[in-house]
């Protein structure tokens, strides 16, 4: 007996294979974090190795972020993004097939760069054009980043617990996200195409992406707000007070990254709340909450505090939110629409350079203390700050 239209189950929204599949990308971008607490507590990989692999994910990231716009508009949405979880998922499987040695951990990261790139540039575009096209097209943009923000958080937070509770620290948690991942893909198997592609189409930046770029306002306001502020948060601060947290290393460190970028995603939609046409309120507002998460992250360093690791992460993760999100904004005045989805991920591109950051701690480290490196870290900020604050009421688009 067939059911009546009233008891029928809902149908399945055309949106949701491609918010699955950014959710899967950013799953595997953060599984790392916590994962880079077992190299180090337990296999006893020195800091500075682990910071190389954790930047490591940055140079395929960049490529994949400006290039898969325009292999989307080539090829196809969907055809880029099932490509995609398809590396996504051999990228994690890697490390695992040779036994996690350093090698494999950094040609995984590498590949989960370029996946996770590509998956985020294609799939926000392909998942914003199906909103359209279902009559809710405001609705792209905040589903977009609800579903990598849920990625990323769920990605660390999952990754932590399975590390910490169950057998084979790096290899389970690995294997979760290739399973993941391939589920991902087969959801997308029959999801809607918005475009075709375009046979022969060049992969290039636009003029307007390059003019964007180079525009006052965005040399002076956008790019001094790009902090690693995210990344100070949950890479550089659980592993300074491990000792207070003996044998929960990767849980705390899945924890604290999952707390850090929660706060980024609620805190994005209030940069359109503080947003000024004639003002960088929201990018100040921004950098003001960064150079306060940067002091108290110093101060938990100082004091070996686990309760202010949880409040820099609060903070940091806010800032992050806050100067990404206007950054957006800034760059949608610049920008015509023709350009602007590369010229945003370009932006967030230069955002993700923040994956620098704690490399560059690791090395500086045996210069000065940690609380001394991110005290200078602040007073960088204040300076920072200060260019923004000078340039924010001229260059107008």
């Amino acid at each position: 007996m067939e059911a009546s239209p009233a008891t029928a189950p809902p149908a399945v929204p055309r949106w949701l294979p491609a918010g699955a599949a950014l959710a899967a990308a950013g799953w595997g971008a953060n599984q790392f974090t916590p994962l880079a607490a077992v190299h180090r507590t337990q296999e006893q990989w020195h800091p500075v190795l682990v910071a190389v692999l954790f930047t490591a994910y940055l140079p395929g990231l960049l490529p994949g972020l400006l290039l898969g716009g325009p292999a989307a508009d080539r090829f196809g949405r969907r055809r880029v993004v099932r490509a995609a979880l398809l590396l996504s998922a051999a990228a994690s499987a890697l490390p695992t097939a040779a036994a996690s040695s350093p090698a494999a951990v950094c040609a995984g990261r590498l590949a989960t760069g370029v996946a996770a790139g590509f998956a985020l540039s294609a799939g926000t575009r392909w998942l914003r054009e199906l909103c359209a096209a279902a009559g809710r097209s405001g609705a792209g943009e905040r589903r977009a980043a609800y579903a990598t923000g849920a990625g990323l958080a769920g990605g660390a937070l999952a990754a932590g617990m399975l590390a910490e509770w169950l057998p084979a620290p790096t290899v389970l948690p690995c294997l979760v996200h290739a399973a993941l991942a391939l589920l991902a893909l087969a959801a997308t198997t029959c999801a809607p195409e918005t475009t075709g592609g375009t046979a022969g189409a060049p992969l290039r930046l636009g003029g307007w992406c390059r003019r964007t770029v180079g525009h006052p306002r965005f040399v002076w306001v956008v790019l001094p707000a790009v902090f690693g502020a995210a990344t100070v948060a949950y890479v550089v601060l659980p592993p300074l007070v491990a000792d207070e947290v003996p044998g929960y290393a990767p849980l705390f460190s899945g924890v604290v990254a999952a707390l850090t970028l929660s706060v980024g995603v609620v805190a994005q939609p209030l940069a359109v709340r503080l947003h000024h046409a004639r003002t960088a309120r929201a990018t100040l507002a921004g950098m003001v909450t960064v150079i306060g998460g940067l002091l108290v992250g110093a101060l938990a360093a100082y004091g070996d505090s686990v309760a202010l690791v949880l409040v820099a992460a609060v903070l940091l993760g806010a800032g992050y939110g806050l100067t990404l999100g206007s950054g957006l904004l800034e760059i949608a005045r610049l920008a015509p629409p023709s350009a602007l989805p590369s010229t945003a991920f370009l932006h967030q591109g230069a955002a993700y350079s923040g994956f620098l950051t704690p490399l560059l701690l690791a090395v500086t480290a045996g210069a000065a203390p940690y609380p001394a490196l991110l005290t200078g870290m602040a007073v960088v900020g204040l300076l920072c700050l200060w260019v923004t604050a000078r340039f924010s009421r001229g260059n107008p688009p």
